[in-house]
């Protein structure tokens, strides 16, 4: 089953995403199940989210791969024939488009889009995770602006993709689509 799950920051998608992977792999018995870190960080305050994202998987069977950019790797890093959790497409998109010598990647939405497009037709077992950044504001600078549209429409594909469509708001989930897929799992996690 592949699951997209979308709300805004620090709202429970991290809990959900973590019990739903979990679940899936459990039920599935693929042969591992892999927690795809895409963050990349820049200070003290991501280290800190960092390290509690750790803390938060202690003892839940994940093996972390860091995969901040060229997310397609993780097929040769992991295999196709084991259950994912890729945390997230927002930090992703960043990584790719704000590139560390301070320009900017005008083809990073394509060449994300591209890599996610290459696993979604490669897996089975997947949970996506990407943050909800398009309510918040009138009006942003053209760059910011730019940064939204793309991961909007990175957005819009990987839900079309997906089996299941989460919304996390207010550490409630509301299903979008494939509730029915859900099964057991929706009266157990959700």
């Amino acid at each position: 089953m592949k699951i997209f799950l979308s709300g805004g920051c620090k709202n429970g998608k991290s809990y959900y995403a973590l019990h739903l992977a979990k679940a899936q792999w459990a039920r599935l018995r693929t042969s591992s199940l892999y927690y795809i870190a895409t963050m990349n960080p820049v200070n003290a305050e991501d280290e800190e989210r960092i390290l509690r994202h750790r803390r938060e998987r202690d003892g839940w069977s994940f093996i972390t791969v860091e995969q901040p950019v060229d997310i397609e790797n993780i097929l040769d890093k992991c295999g196709h024939h084991s259950s994912f959790l890729l945390d997230s497409l927002t930090a992703l998109l960043a990584n790719e488009m704000f590139l560390p010598d301070g320009s900017v990647n005008a083809h990073a939405a394509e060449k994300t889009a591209a890599g996610l497009s290459r696993i979604m037709n490669s897996v089975k077992n997947i949970v996506i995770v990407s943050d909800y950044i398009y309510s918040d504001a009138l009006a942003y600078e053209p760059l910011t602006e730019k940064y939204r549209e793309s991961l909007a429409k990175i957005d819009q594909a990987a839900a079309k993709s997906c089996d299941v469509v989460l919304e996390i708001a207010y550490a409630q989930a509301i299903v979008h689509k494939g509730k029915e897929m859900l099964g057991g799992l929706y009266d157990k996690i959700l």
